[in-house]
């Protein structure tokens, strides 16, 4: 089992591929993400799952963020980084139109408190997605690196957390890092590139397959006799009196001739 991938890394593909996301993949049971040796990451998008662990709002959000996917104005100085992922819902749906506002450190580990530097603010897409283009944000005392988001569907509570780079040495020593939150980061030039998938508590159900109308076992010119069953639409009926079927007398539309089910 180890080595199958989780339904929300199939899921990630199938969207980043930009293909219909399999109605078996969201209706069976999950496979387990493969924790050994690690921290357990944000959880997986599993019937059953908890949400996004959430956290502090720290002392440096602002509203009124200017809407915008890139935070890198000309001259910002520091390690370019690109942040993209996925907002699901509790049944590993994705979600689209979900607010997300994000606020950070510069390079230099400041926060702007006059202005809108290194925040913003956007939307994920149809598909759930979002990308983010910033920096690594620095240090400051007291603190590992991080990322601050609000993450808020339509209509629902506000899930306010952070986000962490792996292999920071002050991940062992910041009281409030949790590794629930890590980051997905690799190397890529010179910049870097991080991934990360946000579970909210929003409820949600499995799409559901609605028969074409006229399917079923039920045909125009068949010879049918009392007691007869057919299908048509997705119900089942029993005939009651023997014909011929035609056109215009299908069973939702002849009920002398068809009982439902």
């Amino acid at each position: 089992m180890d080595n199958l991938p989780s339904r929300k890394t199939v899921l990630r593909a199938a969207l980043a591929a930009g293909v219909a996301v399999p109605a078996a993949i969201v209706a069976v049971p999950a496979l387990a993400r493969t924790t050994t040796g690690t921290p357990p990451l944000t959880p997986a998008c599993d019937d059953g799952d908890d949400p996004t662990p959430p956290q502090m709002e720290g002392p440096y959000f602002k509203p009124n963020s200017p809407r915008r996917n890139s935070l890198v104005q000309p001259g910002t100085a520091g390690t370019p980084l690109k942040v993209t992922g996925y907002v699901f819902g509790l049944k590993c749906l994705p979600l689209s139109n979900v607010l997300l506002d994000f606020w950070q450190a510069d390079n230099n580990g400041a926060y702007d408190n006059v202005g809108y530097r290194f925040r913003g603010h956007q939307f994920t897409d149809a598909q759930g997605a979002f990308s983010l283009t910033t920096i690594v944000p620095g240090l400051y005392p007291g603190r590992t690196r991080h990322i601050h988001v609000k993450v808020q569907a339509p209509n629902r509570p506000v899930l306010t957390t952070q986000l962490y780079f792996p292999g920071e040495p002050r991940n062992n020593t910041d009281a409030l890092f949790d590794p629930r939150l890590l980051m997905t980061v690799r190397n890529v030039g010179g910049g870097r590139e991080a991934a990360f998938d946000f579970v909210l508590n929003v409820p949600q159900n499995p799409p559901t397959t609605t028969p074409p109308p006229g399917s079923g076992t039920w045909a125009a010119g068949t010879a049918y006799t009392a007691g007869a069953r057919v299908t048509y639409s997705g119900l089942g009926y029993v005939c009651l009196q023997t014909h011929t079927a035609q056109q215009g007398w299908e069973p939702p539309s002849a009920p002398s001739l068809w009982r439902a089910e």
